[in-house]
């Protein structure tokens, strides 16, 4: 993927190393070297020379690519006069990976279709399986994310079916990148944790790379950048340790990329320049392109007008000579902004329609928003408020269709300005109302961001400043003792020895279970946060925006309605009760009937019971929040995987003698059938974490928290029943 930002609206994607067939070794140049040499000696034309120009234009097509394609070139020349299939399909494929470096991607996707049918005629499923990995890297550069998927899972069947283990592995880790793209982040972080892991034990620096910046990736998608900032650095650390020019280069973008976007424009201005100056990476013109790009977005944001168009300019320039259309439209925009701020009308209309132009032929609606954006905007600012009107209403209707909240909120501010100069005062009026509402929208949004960050900049420094105290504390004791001895007479010695001995010994005592207090206590709050992500993740939102669009297109208007109103409701719910310990019980319960009420609205065939037993006044017990609500989803999610009609969902509250116990009960096919349909490894995230979370707060509330899942064929009956003993207090 490459890196870009709008010049008018911050777009952002972090950039990831794909992990293709080979490794590099840290010593590049000394194996260059060697190569070399030994192609000297070895001047018979067979197939040693096929493998060794092979061998070199690999090592060099990430960092010179011009020699890459002379080396593999050479050695296709060989290879067909040899008339050697084998040594032929392989140069087909790296010459492909070559141009995929090159983002010349129809060049590379020829060569992997010519390396494919020679591997095939040759049954060569080692040969097939790197072809269709390669070619998921490169369909994920081109954000084609579900063909790449595909490629990798054929990749990934293969290496099943040759008994990897070790590919297996690799491919886990490319398909973790395209669950980030798609907004899975558990999965996506679980995929990665896990290669890190593999990558530090085989000692694969360009693997470890990889993976520190999806890490990075992620937490910089979530609003967390100091953790982010604290990956791209350690990638930098190693991409300049084995000498990758490409890896620094790109974490250098990254770095910079996460300043801009916490509005130091000083430093990230700093590392797009230490980017640009890596000669080596200027051979991959699409990077630098989107470099140009974000360059002239700080200078535009500085109102240094002068030297942002000289960069967008020099992207324009670079992006027409390599047919960069996504770039290219970034740049256009740009520069329309810029004119548009100077008051050069003519200009910036020029320069947005052009960008509007490509931008319906490629379908990029973010950046056609824009277009419309600097259309409306330029028009109005010219007193022609019909156009400036018909290009808004073209704004809104991009913005409502793809959800951008931001680009909605700015149409809805023109129609409050227009209507307000063509005299009608009533649809100004209405228009700046619903403007207000979306920029409280989006600012409650980016509070949230803001808060996160704080809350964990916040508890990094008080950690590092209690253990500072500790070691103060600690110096000091043993300073004093020190002078305590040295004053001490001799034949009381051996008695303040043992009393010290003593001390020490129940002052560790102390501090370990102190210690042990502590991490408990951590942990629970970090089982909490797990458990928070888990029910309400940018997916499950993501998935609940897409029925209602669908509800929208289906001009479903009363159901859309109810169902908006119903989930908005849920979202609310869970982020107050999310912020306290305990929560009355009816306030849980509101929650898990709001969310019951939504998947009512979404699947009809689904029936729900909530039953409370009548000595149970909900509105005098406190219970930790979000204990009930992941089982009723997983029921949802897998229960009723092969049968939809007659299913029910049965949730029962009930006091026996002090314990406060939740039944959830399902008719659908069972936990130990839904257990053999999955992978028998990945065990419910959500039952992990609340069985995790269960124990803490078993210890916090002393009385019994404990969770039972049993298939309900022991009953003769059909189903799964979860049985939760919630810990409680009385308000």
């Amino acid at each position: 993927m490459q890196l870009f930002y709008s010049s008018h609206n911050l777009k952002s994607a972090l950039t990831v190393i794909f992990l293709l067939a080979f490794q590099y070794l840290c010593s590049q140049t000394v194996i260059i070297d060697s190569l070399k040499t030994e192609l000297k000696s070895h001047q018979k034309q067979d197939t040693t020379r096929v493998n060794l120009l092979n061998l070199l234009a690999f090592q060099h097509y990430r960092n010179n690519p011009p020699k890459a394609i002379e080396y593999i070139d050479e050695s296709l020349k060989l290879a067909n006069e040899l008339g050697v299939a084998k040594f032929l399909a392989h140069s087909y494929y790296i010459k492909a990976v070559i141009y995929t470096e090159q983002a010349n991607f129809n060049e590379a996707l020829k060569n992997y279709g010519k390396s494919k049918e020679l591997y095939t005629t040759l049954n060569d499923l080692k040969g097939l399986e790197k072809c269709n990995n390669a070619m998921g890297v490169l369909y994920s550069y081109k954000g084609e994310f579900k063909n790449s998927l595909n490629a990798y899972k054929k990749a990934m069947r293969i290496a099943e079916k040759r008994n990897d283990s070790k590919m297996i592995h690799k491919y886990l880790y490319n398909i973790g990148i395209i669950y980030r793209h798609t907004g899975e982040y558990e999965k996506a972080l679980e995929n990665f944790d896990y290669a890190l892991e593999i990558n530090k034990k085989n000692k694969d620096s360009l693997g470890i790379l990889n993976s520190l910046n999806s890490i990075a990736s992620l937490y910089y998608e979530q609003g967390n950048y100091p953790v982010s900032l604290d990956y791209h650095n350690k990638s930098l650390q190693i991409a300049e340790r084995i000498n990758d020019s490409i890896g620094i280069f790109q974490s250098h973008i990254n770095i910079g990329n996460l300043y801009r976007q916490q509005n130091d424009n000083e430093k990230a201005l700093n590392f797009y320049n230490k980017a640009l100056s890596i000669n080596n990476a200027q051979f991959n013109v699409k990077n630098v392109t989107a470099l140009k790009n974000n360059i002239a977005g700080v200078y535009f944001d500085n109102n240094e007008y002068d030297k942002a168009i000289s960069n967008y300019n020099a992207s324009v320039k670079l992006s027409r000579e390599i047919e960069d259309d996504v770039n290219l439209v970034t740049a256009l925009n740009g520069l329309g902004f810029i004119y548009l701020e100077i008051e050069k009308f003519p200009e910036a209309l020029s320069y947005f329609e052009e960008s509007k132009t490509i931008n319906l032929a490629n379908n990029y609606s973010y950046d056609l928003a824009d277009s419309y954006q600097g259309l409306a905007e330029t028009y109005f600012e010219m007193k022609n408020f019909n156009l400036a009107l018909l290009n808004t209403k073209k704004l809104a209707e991009v913005s409502e269709e793809y959800k951008y909240l931001t680009h909605k909120k700015n149409a809805y501010s023109l129609f409050s300005r227009i209507y307000k100069n063509k005299g009608d005062f009533k649809k100004a009026f209405e228009s700046y109302q619903q403007f207000k509402v979306l920029s409280d929208s989006i600012l409650n949004e980016d509070n949230i961001k803001k808060i996160t960050q704080l809350e964990y900049e916040y508890k990094y420094e008080k950690e590092l400043d209690a253990a500072e105290k500790r070691e103060v504390k600690l110096t000091k004791t043993v300073e004093t003792t020190s002078k305590d001895l040295a004053k001490t007479q001799r034949n009381l010695l051996l008695g303040i020895i043992s009393f010290l001995t003593v001390a020490i010994l129940l002052g560790s005592i102390i501090f370990y279970l102190k210690l042990r207090n502590s991490k408990a206590k951590t942990q629970n709050i970090i089982t909490e946060q797990k458990l928070l992500r888990t029910q309400m993740t940018p997916h499950f939102i993501f998935n609940s925006l897409s029925v209602l669009q669908g509800m929208i297109l289906n001009k479903e208007a009363s159901k859309s309605v109810s169902y908006l109103s119903k989930f908005s409701k849920l979202l609310r719910i869970t982020l107050e009760n999310s912020r306290d310990k305990t929560v009355l019980l009816s306030k849980e319960l509101e929650a898990v009937d709001n969310y019951l009420s939504l998947q009512t609205i979404e699947n009809e065939n689904i029936n729900f019971k909530l039953n409370v037993d009548s000595t149970i006044d909900t509105n005098t017990i406190k219970i930790p929040p979000m204990l009930i609500q992941p089982f009723v989803e997983n029921a949802i999610e897998h229960a009723f995987k092969n049968h939809k009609e007659n299913a029910v969902v049965e949730i029962h509250l009930k006091l026996e003698g002090a314990k406060l116990i939740c039944c959830i009960l399902d008719n659908g096919i069972g936990i130990d059938s839904s257990e053999r349909n999955i992978n028998q490894n990945k065990k419910s995230l959500a039952t992990k974490i609340t069985s995790e979370r269960l124990k803490y707060l078993s210890k916090d509330f002393k009385m019994d928290a404990s969770i039972a899942i049993e298939d309900r064929k022991k009953y003769d009956e059909k189903g799964t029943k979860i049985t939760i003993n919630i810990p409680y207090t009385k308000a």
